[in-house]
This record gives C-alpha cells, structure tokens and sequence, in this order.
C-alpha cells in the first residue's frame, strides 16, 4: 500500500503542508509516526477525498480556516509574521493595524481583535506589558506569547553631526525630534526616560510633531527634517542611520480567546513555535530571539 508525507499530501490538494498538519491535527485525515515523521495511508487519503466530495464547505474550510485581526504596535517581526503566514498558504489570514501598543491592547478588551502587539513599559514597576494585561483582562480568557526583545534608543543621523549621546541632548536648543503618536509603546519609554532626566516634554523641541511606524520616523532623520527619534535599532539600520543603544525591551503577542477563533489561534501559534519562522529573526537587527515564542502569562486558557 502507498504510504504518503504531508508534504505529498499537500501537493496533491493543492495545499499548504501547514494546512495539512493542522487537518491531521484536527482528525480530519487520520496519520501515524515513523520515527517523528508524519505519515498518511492511500487509503486513508482516499477516504478523505471522498469526505471532502460529499462535503464541499468542509472542504473550503480545510483550505481556509480564519481571518485574525491584529491591532497594536508596529515591528518589523509583526511584518514579517503577516508576509509569512500569507505567503506559505497555511490557511490562515492576519490583518494588521499598527495603531499603537495602548490601543491595541483596547480593541482586544473591546472584542474588536483576536490579537494585540504591545511594548509598554509600566514606569512603577519597570515591568513590560504584564502589568497593564492582568489590569485590563480579569475574566476574558488570554495567552501572552513572547516574541522577541529589542533595542530601543536614539536614532540619530550617519555620524552623528549634533553629537548626541543621550536623552538629555534632546532638550537642547539645536535639536529636533519627531515623536511617536500617543499610546505607542515607544512614546511611553520616550516619556519614561524624560520624567528620569527631570526634562518636561515642552522642553523637547519637535515633541508635538508625531510618526505612526518606526521605518515613518527614521526616514524624518535620513530626510534631515528631525535629528533625533526614539526608536529601535532596526529601523536605522534598514535606512543607514546611527543607533545610540538605552535600553532592551520585550515585545509581547496577546491572543484573546473566542470560541470563533480558537481552532485559528492555536493554528498561528504552532505556526510561530514549530515552523522556521524564527529564522526570520535573523535578518533583523537589533533583536533578541532567546525566548522567542514563550509562553509567559495565560488565564482561562483550558475554557477557551
């Protein structure tokens, strides 16, 4: 008898081997281990191409299983998420909204997302996101998944020609800045290493004046209508620019639980823990993958 792989499996459907795991995973198409190989019996597939004849619209889920909303901060990562998840057919859509790390977090309390990104940095216990996430979700049911730490800093023009080397050189007169919008997470460190130096934001020229991605405010220094942004590393990597290092922060995914979404949910996290989509981590400077994928907080999860 002809024994088949997922990847053979998936040619044939004209699918995603992502999906075919997930089919399998679901019992749908029924499969046994060799070693730690999955393997599927002609028969068995045999079956299941009749089940899906008999049963179109199982058969157009199996294709496609849930579109998720993402709302919150903006992250090369997260980019590099979307592109993945949209390029390797698995089955799965995500649509982003990078609106801010404090917004995010509130579409998700409001039920108007499954997925938040965040980095906020809670000043009273210098702690990232966990303090605002058990404040906010006291009954919803949540995962928190790590997703990387990044370099936060100074972006700041090639050479630096205002010689700048910290947060206090932004309160001088012949420097500019461009901001991030309110309730990003990047303007609420920003914020954080004001109150420390003792600087009020009115001494910060260019404090008003606002940008909505990091890549949208490190072109205002590579354009020279700003000398400074607080952003992190990547970003001036990708356009050329110098970094002045401040501080690492982690970058956090929120999954909110509904029984609409969960079979999706699980999907994108075997999907993040188990396929080399770390390997994306790589390719991006100024990020830290040791805990890639952690699970650091969850309530409810078992009720989902």
């Amino acid at each position: 008898m002809q024994i088949y792989t997922p990847d053979e499996i998936a040619s044939m459907l004209k699918i995603s081997k992502h999906t075919v795991y997930e089919m399998i995973k679901r019992g749908d198409l029924a499969a046994f281990k060799v070693g730690n190989k999955m393997r599927i019996e002609e028969s068995e597939f045999e079956r299941y191409k009749t089940s899906m004849s008999a049963n179109p619209a199982k058969a157009q889920e199996s294709k496609s299983l849930h579109s998720l909303q993402l709302a919150g901060s903006h992250d090369f990562l997260v980019e590099q998420l979307v592109k993945y998840i949209a390029s390797e057919g698995t089955g799965l859509s995500v649509t982003p909204s990078y609106i801010g790390s404090l917004e995010g977090l509130m579409m998700l309390y409001r039920g108007s997302a499954d997925i938040a990104a965040v980095h906020l940095l809670d000043p009273a216990s210098q702690q990232y996101n966990l303090p605002f996430i058990r404040q906010l979700f006291v009954h919803e049911p949540i995962t928190v998944m790590r997703l990387a730490s990044r370099d936060q800093g100074l972006i700041v023009a090639k050479g630096n020609p205002k010689n700048i080397t910290g947060v206090k050189d932004l309160a001088r007169v012949d420097v500019t800045i461009i901001n991030r919008q309110k309730g990003a997470g990047t303007r609420f460190l920003l914020d954080s290493f004001l109150a420390s130096e003792k600087l009020e934001p009115a001494a910060v020229k260019g404090y008003e004046n606002e940008e909505w991605t990091h890549l949208g405010a490190a072109a205002h220094i590579s354009r020279g209508t700003a000398d400074a942004a607080f952003g992190i590393r990547c970003a001036a990597s990708q356009l050329g620019l110098d970094f002045i290092p401040l501080t690492k922060e982690q970058f956090d995914l929120v999954f909110r639980w509904t029984p609409e979404n969960k079979d999706a949910l699980k999907h994108l996290i075997d999907l993040i823990q188990l396929t080399n989509f770390k390997d994306s981590i790589a390719d991006l400077d100024g990020y830290d993958a040791e805990e890639f994928g952690k699970i650091i907080y969850g309530n409810h999860l078992s009720e989902a």
